[in-house]
């Protein structure tokens, strides 16, 4: 079978880092090719400034993975779309809800996979803690999401505009693991959003959900934590407590601890070949959803002026 002719549009730190050594670690791709009106592009690989200049001018491509700031992302999407080209979407798929809808819609109709990837879904202690959890009484969820904002995402001035989430970028990570392991779907009571004077989206949050159970589910976000990052997700049970850590790599439950490997991305293009080959979707938006919910209902909060 031949290999999937890919490429990538958006070619920045998480390119570079993640999408390219997974699509060449994987034979079920060939990187085809690579899109940024700034970028220079890979040594070797076939390169354009714009996505209209890579589907008029080649190479041939099958799939794209679009990671550009989702405030761009629904046109280049459709546009993609509307050649036959299946999508991976970077997280988060989309500025708003509505627009992944669409995408889903469209993809539907044009016969295209569409994949919303959710790369902390993949974090090696992720698939044992739900199935831990699936015959566990849940009792009580904390999560702790802090990081230095200066570390992770310097200069990008796109994630503080409205659609770019602010804190919500790296948090959108643990909603994606917990929306993942829980065994019954929650929903948003409170939330208070801290915002810097001079920046339209969050620097911290303080938000509460709660489960269809009545079980209580607190996460606590703030981008100013400066030391040891904390990546944290801590689910009390009736067997016992499970904690999550670095992102979900590493699995402590009351029988021991268990590490693992990073393999979120290989595990994202192995899911997205597999569902090029069989004709299928995959478009989670549950994440995003209660993120939209936090901007909906949550209290806002000034701050002093941020500044990179």
């Amino acid at each position: 079978m031949d290999p999937i002719r890919i490429a990538i549009v958006g070619i920045g730190k998480i390119a570079r880092d993640q999408h390219v050594p997974a699509i060449r670690g994987n034979g079920a791709f060939s990187l085809a090719a690579t899109v940024s009106p700034q970028d220079a592009g890979l040594e070797g690989v076939p390169h354009h400034a714009s996505l209209d200049a890579l589907l008029a001018e080649g190479p041939a491509v099958d799939a794209i993975a679009l990671c550009t700031p989702p405030q761009v992302r629904h046109a280049l999407a459709s546009q993609a779309i509307g050649r036959g080209i299946h999508l991976f979407l970077e997280k988060p798929p989309g500025a708003t809800l509505a627009e992944v809808a669409a995408l889903e819609a469209e993809a539907g109709k044009a016969g295209v996979s569409l994949f919303a990837a959710w790369h902390s879904r993949f974090a090696a202690g992720v698939a044992p803690a739900r199935a831990w959890l699936a015959e566990r009484r849940i009792d009580k969820v904390s999560i702790v999401w802090r990081e230095d904002v200066r570390v992770w995402h310097p200069g990008q001035a796109w994630i503080w505009e409205p659609g770019g989430l602010g804190v919500f970028d790296p948090g959108i990570n643990a909603l994606s693991i917990v929306t993942h392991i829980l065994p019954r779907p929650f929903f948003l009571k409170d939330a208070t959003l801290v915002l810097p004077e001079n920046r339209a989206a969050p620097i911290a949050a303080d938000i509460a959900f709660r489960d269809t159970g009545g079980a209580a589910i607190h996460m606590d976000l703030d981008w100013r934590q400066t030391g040891p990052q904390s990546w944290d997700i801590m689910v009390e049970t009736d067997a016992g407590m499970l904690k999550l850590s670095q992102g979900g790599a590493v699995l402590h439950l009351p029988g021991g601890t268990e590490h693992g490997e990073d393999i979120e991305y290989a595990g994202l293009y192995s899911r997205f070949a597999a569902l090029i080959r069989g004709g299928r979707s995959d478009v989670d938006t549950a994440p995003l959803r209660l993120v939209a919910d936090a901007f909906l209902r949550g209290k806002r909060q000034t701050t002093a002026a941020f500044h990179d």
